[in-house]
């Protein structure tokens, strides 16, 4: 019975982490290619994020590898540090941070983030993707431009100059790719038994190096080469792979924007990572629950091993998880394979990788970023009223008009004021039942709840009826006592009958 059940979890995980290989290849080089990271830092996050956090972490389900909702940070990251080793430094400190959060139990963290704020992130991550890819999937090459000139220019310049100065070729790449992934995503095709097998991005892949071997005969003009291409580095074996590894420069370790991007990425990661548990732990048939705590741990362990080899920072991610899920997945062996997989790739066909059009993996990760912020993400916040909204597109702005963690901060600000604003109003009411007035007093009362409280007991008319009744109340601050007890002590003045129910101060009990 033993040996059954071992069979069949070893052939569905098998078979799970071919389809996950399949996704996760091109995002991991597209990813790596957004962030402005050489492709193989991508796959070496990949590698890592399979096999070390596969093996740790306490999840049956989720994958974990580069993510999408990074490549803001570290695009933006290795600008300002000035160099890839000074920017790998920061991932090793982001993964000990993340360790540190994990043994002192703070996976809860994630439970208590906005999800306006949370919502908000995503979608501006989405729309800077997009920007951050029209250059790749319009041909551009960046570095053929005056170094002088790009050195402080925004995306939306970097796109102006694209559009000037594109590649004629990488055009209906990028396109064709879009249309493919569009037609791949629909249900009928994403369930099919046989077409469904192989997910879109890996066609859009395929797609790619075919159409660029078509211009070397038919249209030599169009061809895509040299920066417009993949580049990994090529080993023919383990010790040359070792030698092509990119380690860590910790030089930068005394200033402040070194530890201020340590911390971003550690907080980044961590909340994509806990949103991607919870998300997983919700699709897994068997409602197996991922303890979060330890997560944290395995990622930050991930984390530090891919800084200190030349990768990408990691998370869980909810895409390959949701393929992992659907391909039939049973344990974690499922994400362990992929990076075996992935490790064996790098291996044994580079060249094949390095003939693939920089163009595809732009429309790849153009459709990822539509998903996070596609209008009906809009159209839902809105819906949902102002109170949501509003910390929704405040984050959106933010972060585009600052960064990633300046601009969750200001988001956090407008959340929190809303939860105050709600909390505020609810905790204490006043209401007319039958010519009594009822003033309730709920949840934790405080004294952020003084003005609403003299407000509604100023409005009570002389000679009333007033119960207050507070047995939903698990905590009156001092200065609400006080209030109610300089109300009570003066209503005799006023013709005011007050009666209490829930106190246990010295007031009159209400029976």
């Amino acid at each position: 019975m033993a040996q059954t059940i071992t069979k069949n979890i070893i052939k569905n995980d098998l078979k799970a982490s071919l389809v996950v290989f399949l996704v996760a290849l091109p995002l991991c080089l597209g990813i790596a290619v957004a962030s402005g990271a050489p492709p193989l830092a991508g796959l070496i996050a990949g590698i890592i994020g399979g096999i070390v956090i596969g093996s740790i972490s306490g999840s049956h389900v989720s994958v974990s590898g580069p993510a999408a909702g990074l490549t803001v940070v570290v695009l933006d990251s290795i600008s300002s540090l000035g160099s890839f080793e000074l920017f790998l430094g920061t991932v090793v400190i982001a993964g000990l941070i993340q360790m540190i959060l994990g043994f002192a139990k703070a996976g809860v963290l994630g439970y208590y983030f906005p999800h306006s704020v949370i919502k908000g992130m995503l979608t501006a991550i989405g729309l800077i993707l997009i920007i951050k890819q029209i250059p790749h999937g319009l041909g551009w090459d960046k570095e053929a431009m005056n170094p002088a000139t790009m050195e402080s220019s925004s995306s939306f310049v970097e796109t102006w100059l694209a559009i000037q100065n594109f590649s004629i070729g990488a055009i209906p790449i990028t396109l064709i790719s879009l249309l493919i992934l569009y037609f791949f995503d629909r249900p009928k095709i994403k369930g099919h038994k046989l077409i469904g097998l192989i997910p879109g991005a890996l066609w859009v892949v395929v797609l790619g190096v075919l159409m660029n071997k078509l211009y070397q005969i038919f249209l030599p003009d169009w061809i895509q080469s040299g920066r417009l291409l993949v580049n990994i580095p090529i080993a023919g074996n383990l010790a040359e792979m070792a030698s092509l590894l990119t380690f860590p420069d910790f030089s930068a370790i005394n200033t402040s924007n070194f530890w201020i991007i340590a911390v971003t990425i550690a907080v980044i990661a961590s909340i994509e990572t806990l949103l991607s548990i919870e998300a997983g732990d919700k699709m897994d048939p068997e409602k197996r629950i991922t303890p979060t705590s330890r997560e944290l741990v395995a990622q930050g362990v991930g984390n530090s091993i891919s800084g200190l080899i030349g990768g990408l920072p990691v998370t869980a991610v909810i895409v390959r998880t949701s393929a992992n899920i659907g391909a039939g997945a049973k344990t974690k062996l499922s994400a362990i394979f992929h990076g075996v997989l992935i490790f064996i790739l790098v291996l044994t066909i580079p060249e094949i990788l390095n003939q693939i059009p920089l163009s595809c993996l732009a429309a790849i990760l153009i459709m990822v970023g539509y998903k996070l912020a596609k209008p009906s993400v809009f159209i839902d916040e809105y819906l949902k009223g102002k109170s949501q909204f509003i910390p929704f597109i405040v984050t959106v702005i933010a972060i585009l008009l600052t960064n990633l963690l300046v601009g969750i901060g200001i988001g956090l600000v407008v959340g929190f004021f809303f939860i105050i604003q709600a909390n505020y109003h609810k905790t204490v009411t006043l209401s007319e039942d039958k010519g009594v007035y009822v003033l309730k007093l709920q949840k934790q009362v405080s004294y952020l709840n003084k003005a609403p409280l003299m407000k509604a007991l100023e409005s009570i008319p002389d000679g009333s009826e007033v119960l207050i009744n507070a047995t939903k109340a698990k905590f009156i601050d001092k200065d609400i006592e006080e209030i109610l007890n300089d109300f009570i002590s003066s209503s005799a003045q006023k013709s005011i009958d007050v009666k209490t129910k829930g106190f246990k101060y010295n007031l009159k009990e209400f029976h």
